[in-house]
């Protein structure tokens, strides 16, 4: 098969903007960021350090049904840490297995040490349909001719 874009190519083609949070930051102030911009998951940063990720399905886990406050937990105290990482080289068919084995929806794109993008598994899953369908369309046009 046609081999699938690579995560610097799949940033390319997403809004620019990387929403972030602190670990110190409320947990409401997490939810309200992830409503606001319609994601599912922010990377949680210490300064300029990325420090886990924390997702609607850390928050649905680990506040509500623990009956944690939203406004008195910190966001460390709910994310995932460490937080598993690509970089812009990594193949989106690569990152689709990896999401798939560690049951994670969200990848942090860390190029030289610096964060620089999140994908998730929909947009592996856009690249990996696409890459299929530009392979059909050559077989196709191969038949055909």
């Amino acid at each position: 098969m046609g081999d699938v874009r690579s995560v610097g190519e799949l940033l390319e083609g997403k809004a620019r903007a990387l929403y972030t949070v602190e670990a110190e930051d409320p947990v409401r102030t997490a939810i309200g960021l992830m409503a606001q911009h319609h994601v599912g998951a922010l990377p949680v940063l210490r300064g300029s350090e990325l420090a886990g990720i924390v997702s609607e399905r850390d928050y649905a886990r680990k506040v509500v049904l623990l009956g944690r406050n939203s406004l008195e937990t910190a966001v460390w105290q709910i994310m995932s840490s460490p937080v598993i990482t690509v970089t812009p080289d990594d193949r989106a068919r690569h990152c689709m297995e990896l999401m798939t084995a560690k049951r994670i929806r969200h990848l942090p794109v860390v190029e030289s040490g610096t964060l620089v993008g999140m994908i998730s598994i929909g947009d592996c899953v856009r690249a990996v349909i696409e890459a299929q369908q530009h392979e059909i369309d050559a077989l196709k046009r191969y038949i055909a001719s």
